[in-house]
């Protein structure tokens, strides 16, 4: 599956093939990620990173989460996915990381804005939620951007570097999407 958003940016389907090229991008951008993804810590081989690709084709296959690999002009630079669905509650949220090299280029937002579309009409989800770090002002735009609304702050949410990070949690309803 793939979602294609526009002549550079298209989103496939996350799976192994891409799992070299990814580990790369992490391995090369240990220092960018870490400040604000706990899971990179984690990541210290090729195998690691496998083993998360199996584990969301299986999140996939209980429809429970779907990644997707950034592809930007034809070569991968990051991840972003619908997480944490809950059919019941028709709920989700969305996490994305990028190559600090392609920052900047509104890939993120773009990619958000089409996995926002996605997951409101080929899912059926009502709500979908975006965590941010209170310091990662960068990452906090593209929420903003695309009129979520931050309902409050999650204290010490997040274990990153051996400290406990806050979190704004935003949120967008169905009935609120605007595709910008």
């Amino acid at each position: 599956m793939q979602l294609k958003i526009d002549a550079d940016i298209n989103l496939k389907l996350s799976n192994l093939e891409h799992a070299e090229k990814l580990y790369g991008i992490i391995d090369r951008n240990r220092s960018h990620l870490s400040e604000y993804l706990p899971w990179v810590s984690n990541m210290h081989s090729l195998e690691d990173y496998k083993t998360f690709l199996q584990n969301a084709e299986q999140l996939f296959k209980e429809e429970k989460g779907i990644g997707f690999t950034i592809f930007y002009q034809e070569n991968p630079v990051g991840n972003i996915g619908l997480y944490h669905i809950n059919a019941s509650n028709k709920t989700a949220s969305i996490g994305y990381w990028l190559d600090e090299n392609v920052v900047g280029k509104g890939i993120v937002i773009k990619s958000c804005a089409k996995l926002i579309d996605y997951g409101f009409q080929d899912l059926k989800l009502n709500r979908i939620e975006i965590k941010a770090a209170v310091n990662n002002h960068r990452s906090q735009a593209i929420p903003k951007r695309l009129n979520f609304k931050m309902e409050g702050i999650l204290r010490e949410a997040e274990f990153v570097k051996n400290s406990f990070l806050d979190l704004y949690l935003f949120s967008l309803l169905k009935n609120e999407w605007i595709n910008l």
